[in-house]
């Protein structure tokens, strides 16, 4: 589908040209891959893209756990879960590509500040409620809008990844962001359905637990983003 992808020009999110092709990350500690071919143009393959697809779906998956230990929600959000984050994580390197790397380096610049007050907020406010339950002394009910803003918090990172592949002149994007959703969208629904049985397990400690969760993917990814700079 994708096959090599060859071209000049420079790929990692702080705009520095590799030496060699490897691994690298972008500004909040997110997986990139740089390549060189042997006639000094970039090069990525499928298979980079895929891994480059699991690593971004990691903080999504472990979001979507905290859901499904915590939240009230029926089967059907399963595969609203899965499709918000997907989709979420597969438009923003389509953005970071169309925006270029000054608007998305502005944004990368506080990226990491963003993703740490949504998450910490969503999380304590879940430790709040567990706190302090309503009068039936039942988990709060999973919403649109808060999954939304859950995707928003773990994807905005991928706005320096879609600025990397900007590099790339003949660079398959569309399938990429494509692959990328879809990973994403898979691993946060087996996400979610490992969430339910942890959340069976801990019984009245998991909604606790999601909070201390949510916070602290949200610690982390603030602190990838100041150790990679």
């Amino acid at each position: 589908m994708f096959g090599d992808v060859s071209g000049g020009g420079e790929v990692s999110a702080q705009g520095a040209r590799p030496a060699g092709g490897r691994f690298v990350t972008n500004s909040a500690g997110k997986p990139c891959y740089n390549g060189v071919s042997r006639n000094g143009g970039m090069r990525m393959h499928w298979t980079e893209i895929m891994l480059l697809a699991a690593g971004l779906a990691a903080d999504a998956c472990a979001v979507s756990m905290t859901n499904g230990m915590c939240r009230q929600a029926g089967r059907g959000w399963e595969l609203a879960d899965g499709l918000c984050f997907g989709c979420m994580q597969g438009v923003m390197p389509l953005l970071g590509y169309l925006l270029g790397s000054m608007f998305a380096g502005m944004i990368c610049a506080f990226d990491h500040y963003i993703a740490l007050v949504l998450l910490g907020f969503i999380g304590a406010k879940q430790i709040f409620e567990a706190l302090n339950p309503d009068a039936e002394g039942e988990p709060p009910h999973l919403t649109l809008p808060l999954l939304l803003l859950q995707g928003f918090a773990t994807s905005i990172d991928a706005l320096a990844v879609g600025v990397g592949f900007a590099a790339f002149p003949h660079f398959p994007l569309l399938g990429a962001a494509v692959l990328i959703a879809a990973v994403t969208a898979l691993l946060s629904i087996a996400g979610m359905r490992i969430g339910r049985r942890f959340g069976t397990w801990f019984a009245g400690r998991a909604q606790v637990i999601g909070g201390l969760l949510l916070i602290g993917i949200g610690v982390k990814i603030f602190i990838a983003h100041i150790l990679s700079t």
